[in-house]
């Protein structure tokens, strides 16, 4: 009996470490698909350049684009992006692609709109009539869509009721607008050059508009008809009276950020990702992914995996909180688990909450193991000096992250661990030079 049980146990102690040792080889060793970001290629386009994307759900997508040698591109994926292919060819650029259900959509070139009712799969033609051509597109309906051209002599606002029969001028007024974004059939939003010129608003369907801001947009979306968000490459704004008024949110501060924000993707009205941003590395600059998680209160952002050279993205768009996809004018990335585990505040040190705790606290490190970033949390219940210092195996003190006087409430501190050698670690915390607590943290490679 005794050697059965001799037996199971060892049976399970070498189960145990048998899964611990899968778990680390998993970890130093997976392919990158198995979180963060991966990198996504188009086939061979002759250099013409992502105009558009947009997908309509998790496998199925679009893109269309500029001229590339003599000819612009609809090309669709049905694997979530690892694979495109190209479905339709035209002599004119593309601009905008849109969707209204899973099988019908539209995109329109300079002189031209084309709908598909099958997926993609084939495409037909809706004529405009005389030097009309579109700028932007706002597509409500089968029946129902909106045109707007920023030319000063026969641009303006354009929409037809009857699917492209016929079309009536809704809006002509020198300054003419290159973008447009509808809420609904009466509400909705024009806005002509992203730097400063203007953004008017509709209540009637587009006869009668009136300014609202003083600048235009590159992007727009309203979770309803009073909350909504614009961005133009400097600024994302957020009104909660309809377009009345707008509030700017703030961008994560930096000497080494070029913040901007070109597209966004509105999962609900508490999740957005956005894209436009660049970090610079040195003389390298690199893409960031931005991302709010409490309708731009806050915004966070990440830079995908060093190996995805990415200078900028411009496009983005999102299936649900954890499966998108972000891309230049090119190649792009995709996720299906949210994103990489860690995203950085506006700086390393971050006051999340004011609220006065009970007692001080040392959090475990989250994720733990890690690479190359883990989050230290602490909690401090009056002004004190504090101190954070990270310590090697052999006790041998490697960085003091925190030695100041911070207030009463919740801290995180993102500890980045590129330069060290993968091992275990210490991390210490002291309240006016007395250690309060030490915790173990393991970084793999």
């Amino acid at each position: 009996m005794f050697k059965k049980l001799l037996n199971l146990n060892s049976l399970s102690t070498f189960l145990l470490y048998l899964s611990i040792l899968i778990f680390i080889i998993s970890f130093n060793f997976s392919d990158n698909r198995s979180g963060g970001w991966y990198q996504q290629f188009l086939p061979d386009i002759n250099g013409a350049s992502i105009r558009d994307i947009t997908f309509t759900d998790s496998l199925n997508g679009y893109i269309v684009t500029s001229i590339g040698g003599s000819n612009s591109y609809i090309l669709k994926t049905t694997d979530g992006g690892d694979n495109w292919t190209i479905k339709f060819l035209n002599t004119e650029p593309f601009v905008r692609v849109m969707f209204i259900n899973d099988s019908t959509g539209f995109t329109n070139a300079f002189q031209t709109i084309f709908k598909t009712t099958n997926k993609g799969e084939n495409w037909t033609s809706i004529n405009l009539p005389g030097d009309l051509f579109g700028d932007d597109m706002f597509v409500l309906n089968e029946e129902t869509i909106w045109l707007v051209n920023a030319n000063g002599f026969v641009g303006g606002v354009f929409r037809t009721t009857n699917g492209g029969i016929n079309w009536t001028q809704q809006f002509n007024g020198g300054n003419n607008p290159d973008k447009i974004y509808m809420f609904n059939s009466r509400i909705g939003f024009i806005g002509l050059n992203e730097f400063s010129i203007s953004t008017k608003k509709t209540t009637d369907g587009g006869f009668k508009w009136f300014t609202v801001l003083n600048e235009g947009f590159t992007d727009m979306y309203f979770v309803d008809s009073l909350t909504g968000w614009k961005c133009n490459i400097f600024t994302v704004k957020e009104t909660t009276n309809g377009g009345l008024n707008w509030i700017t949110q703030a961008f994560p501060p930096g000497s080494d950020l070029l913040n901007g924000m070109k597209s966004f993707s509105n999962v609900n009205r508490d999740t957005i990702w956005g894209v436009g941003g660049i970090k610079q590395f040195g003389i390298l600059n690199r893409g960031m992914i931005y991302r709010t998680t409490n309708g731009g209160s806050n915004w966070l952002y990440q830079v995908p995996d060093s190996n995805i050279n990415i200078v900028k993205y411009s496009y983005n768009d999102f299936y649900n909180q954890i499966k998108g996809w972000a891309y230049s004018a090119g190649p792009g990335v995709h996720t299906i688990f949210g994103g990489d585990s860690l995203f950085y505040p506006l700086v390393n040190i971050n006051h999340i909450s004011s609220e006065v705790p009970e007692d001080f606290k040392l959090y475990q490190n989250y994720p733990n193991p890690f690479n190359p970033s883990t989050i230290i949390s602490f909690k401090i219940k009056n002004p004190k000096v504090i101190k954070l210092i990270i310590y090697d195996i052999q006790a041998r003190e490697i960085s003091v992250l925190v030695n100041k006087k911070l207030n009463a409430g919740e801290y995180q501190y993102i500890f980045d661990a590129g330069s060290l050698s993968g091992g275990i670690y210490f991390y210490s915390f002291f309240i006016d030079e007395k250690i309060i607590d030490t915790k173990k943290m393991i970084l793999v490679r």
